[in-house]
């Protein structure tokens, strides 16, 4: 199970919005809770940096994601995924996502995008000992409105 805040959840969704008609991408921080999947704790935007066919491929450059991987240790997270959109296309994932997909145990997100709105968005946790066993597996995805809730209650006061 993915379990992140509305405001992540929607902020991965905007960002897919923003980047229509290509696809974004970024990385989920947090912690991994065994048993229980990976919580969200933070969302980071990345640039894609394909230039071939950024409107159905993706990469975050290697650079970047090592900074971003520094900056989680630094607040004491880790990467427990990525997302990305699929502009005009379904939240699944594709060949290509599953061959370029190296993080065991990390959450793999993808929001369909059709004209420029975010539509569904599906979870896939990637599981297995290496690249000759991994699996996508089907991820359910639990948003916690609790927090929404105490932000806009803080704001009201």
């Amino acid at each position: 199970m993915l379990r992140l805040d509305y405001a992540e959840y929607e902020a991965l969704r905007a960002h897919g919005e923003e980047t229509y008609p290509n696809e974004c991408c970024g990385v989920l921080l947090g912690k991994s809770e065994s048993g229980n999947g990976n919580h969200v704790s933070a969302i980071v935007r990345a640039g894609n940096t394909r230039t071939d066919s950024a409107h159905n491929r993706y990469n975050i450059a290697p650079i970047e994601l090592v900074r971003i991987q520094r900056e989680a240790r630094g607040r004491g997270l880790d990467i427990v995924g990525f997302y990305h959109s699929h502009p005009d296309h379904p939240a699944q994932w594709s060949p290509t996502d599953f061959a370029e997909a190296h993080w065991l145990g990390c959450s793999y997100v993808i929001t369909s995008v059709e004209q420029g709105k975010a539509v569904l968005t599906n979870s896939f946790q990637l599981l297995g000992t290496g690249e000759d066993d991994k699996q996508f597996h089907d991820e359910s995805i639990e948003i916690n409105l609790a927090a929404t809730k105490a932000q806009a209650q803080e704001g009201n006061e």
